[in-house]
């Protein structure tokens, strides 16, 4: 899996947005993986395979998400 700044990826990203209450936890943790919608303030996936050394910051991002629609494989 190679993520979209051309390195290798270790984790892979989904979001829920139907689950999503738009709390934008995980924009302010992992900005480079995660927008939030203008329109419905609910999260946008900005890359499904984050870049390797940010791993860390999407797993926090996932904890913190009030409303569990963030999931890290």
């Amino acid at each position: 899996m190679v993520s979209a700044a051309g390195e290798a990826a270790t984790v892979r990203v989904r979001v829920d947005r139907d689950a999503c209450c738009g709390s934008g936890n995980c924009v302010l943790t992992a900005p480079e993986v995660f927008a939030q919608d203008d329109g419905d303030g609910l999260v946008l996936l900005r890359v499904t395979a984050p870049p390797a050394g940010s791993d860390e910051r999407v797993r926090r991002a996932a904890d913190l998400c009030p409303a569990g629609a963030i999931q890290v494989t």
